[in-house]
């Protein structure tokens, strides 16, 4: 009875995981895509996207949720990109340059929306995504009325011709852009780059094993998917599925970098409060910490490492919807996350990279299975956006339904206390 009782709570935990899977499985049956495309395009999607993906979990470790707002840490990415365009910065040194300028503005949006998220206790996502939509107002602003009039650009191509204001497209492509700076400082074919990352992965989870950050039980988890993953490319089978893969071992570090950041930060007293005043505010307020403070330097955290990972995305893709690019990150970012198994009130980086997983395969394959299906891949667009709502509204109506169900069940509500301790 016990293992039916746990079996239902997994189930209930990650039914929008194993939804994906089965869509994702679908989905590629019908489309007719070769693997090896899927798995080139698959590869790309995790360089460009994964590094938003995970800057939701320490808001979310903290108690707020998912942060919406990084739609705005993304407007501070766009106004720096948009600068070294301006001064002609090309290759690495303009994406170094565009990311230290972003830190400054990113950590200014940020404290400007945790300080307003206080003031909005316990409807922090509704109250960022409220703050998208104004701050987009202020965006257009800037970009359609400040920049090129009151304040003049020079470049060809920035200025919408025969107006005034940004031009619709910022394009990363051209000889002073940043197109692939990130990527293309070292790409090498999918096998020698699992080696070089298996072996990343291998030496930083023993270390962090012998520091005691994480338990025996998951080195030995990772190290046998590890070595598994390695065994499978020997076959010829497996390792034709990735000869058209050329990995961004660049991109992959940063993001790796990333992980490691979010487990450490959670080891230090820092990361305590964050987890401290995502468990009970008022618990945490009690035990001294300033909850206030602790939840503002959660959202600049956020804020600066979505605004980083929109140049990571901006650099990948070469060029940029000035008025448009921004505006869905925060619903995608936030949708991936769940999908992955996470929720409203807990994440880790493994929930955030296969949610970019399972939401970016999705993404691959369904227009050529709305095409099989219904004859128009345009039906395949509408549904992943579709999908993409659905799968917030169905992790708040889980969040809820779990909540109702510990407050009626004193058990749950031990084994929750436990988890929590």
């Amino acid at each position: 009875m016990a293992n039916k009782r746990t079996f239902g709570e997994w189930m209930r935990q990650n039914v929008v995981t194993v939804i994906f899977i089965i869509l994702c499985a679908a989905c590629f049956i019908l489309s007719g895509e070769t693997p090896a495309y899927v798995a080139m395009e698959l590869v790309d999607r995790m360089a460009r996207n994964a590094f938003i993906v995970l800057s939701l979990i320490i808001p979310i470790v903290a108690g707020m949720g998912i942060n919406f707002a990084i739609t705005i840490g993304a407007m501070a990415a766009q106004i720096a990109l948009l600068w070294v365009l301006e001064w002609q910065i090309p290759g690495i040194g303009g994406f170094v340059v565009a990311a230290l300028m972003t830190i400054p503005i990113a950590t200014l949006f940020g404290f400007l929306i945790g300080k307003l998220l206080n003031k909005m206790k316990g409807q922090e996502m509704i109250g960022g995504m409220i703050l998208g939509y104004f701050a987009n107002g202020l965006y257009q602003l800037l970009f359609l009325f400040i920049f090129g009039n009151l304040i003049p650009l020079h470049t060809d191509g920035l200025v919408i011709q025969g107006s005034t204001g940004v031009a619709n497209t910022m394009d990363l492509s051209k000889p002073n852009g940043i197109r692939k700076a990130l990527d293309l400082l070292v790409r090498l074919d999918f096998v020698p780059a699992l080696y070089l990352f298996a072996g990343i992965i291998a030496v930083a989870m023993l270390i962090l094993y012998l520091r005691k950050s994480i338990p025996l039980r998951r080195l030995v988890v990772v190290v046998a998917v590890l070595a598994a993953c390695v065994i499978a490319v020997q076959f010829p089978a497996v390792s034709e599925i990735f000869f058209l893969v050329k990995v961004p071992v660049v991109t992959f570090l940063v993001v790796g970098l990333l992980c490691l950041f979010n487990i450490m930060i959670m080891k230090t007293r820092l990361g305590q409060q964050f987890r401290a005043v995502g468990q009970n505010r008022v618990v945490a307020n009690a035990a001294g910490i300033n909850v206030d403070r602790t939840r503002v330097i959660a959202i600049i955290f956020s804020t600066v490492l979505a605004g980083l990972g929109h140049l990571i995305f901006a650099q990948n893709i070469g060029s940029l919807q000035t008025y448009g690019a921004h505006e869905q990150v925060g619903l995608y970012a936030g949708a991936a996350i769940l999908v992955g198994g996470a929720s409203i009130v807990k994440a880790s980086n493994g929930q955030a990279l296969l949610g970019c997983l399972l939401f970016h395969l999705l993404f691959i394959v369904v227009s050529g299975a709305g095409r099989t299906v219904f004859g128009d891949a345009a039906i395949g667009e509408y549904f992943r956006v579709f999908i993409s709502y659905g799968v917030i509204a169905v992790a708040l109506v889980m969040h809820a339904w779990s909540a109702v169900s510990k407050r009626k069940d004193p058990e749950a509500q031990m084994r929750a206390a436990s988890e929590k301790a």
